[in-house]
């Protein structure tokens, strides 16, 4: 079983930059599928960026071109690179797991994701 860890959050102004991590530990990034959500008061987890073991990727409109996922699979680590923040990316940012391949419509899917990490703050000030 897979434990996760996020950190890298913050207070950050309006088109300022944050990188999210991701640390695994109790198995490694191989044959899974790595997604980060994130959750703002009163709304839905939602799928940001999603990555496989393939290398396919996905990205939630309201974040093509500002973020990037990325893995370094010698540390274990799946990282979220945040450009060209703004306050409504404010949320608690979640990474999770799912063992073995989902469909790239699946990916953004809360429900599709065994593991879970605590969570990490960002918040974007205007």
């Amino acid at each position: 079983e897979v434990q996760l860890v996020e950190s890298g959050g913050g207070l950050v102004q309006a088109g300022g930059s944050l990188r999210l991590s991701c640390a695994a530990s109790g198995s490694t990034f191989d044959d899974y599928v790595i997604g980060w959500f994130r959750q703002a008061p009163g709304k839905g987890r939602e799928g940001v960026s999603c990555m496989d073991s393939d290398g396919t990727t996905y990205y939630a409109d309201s974040v093509k071109g500002r973020f990037t996922i990325s893995s370094d699979n010698a540390k274990n680590t799946v990282y979220l690179q945040m450009n060209s923040l703004k306050p409504e990316d404010t949320a608690v940012y979640y990474c999770a797991a799912e063992r073995g391949k989902i469909t790239i419509a699946a990916m953004p899917i809360a429900y599709w994701y065994d593991y879970w990490g605590q969570g990490t703050q960002v918040t974007v000030s205007s």
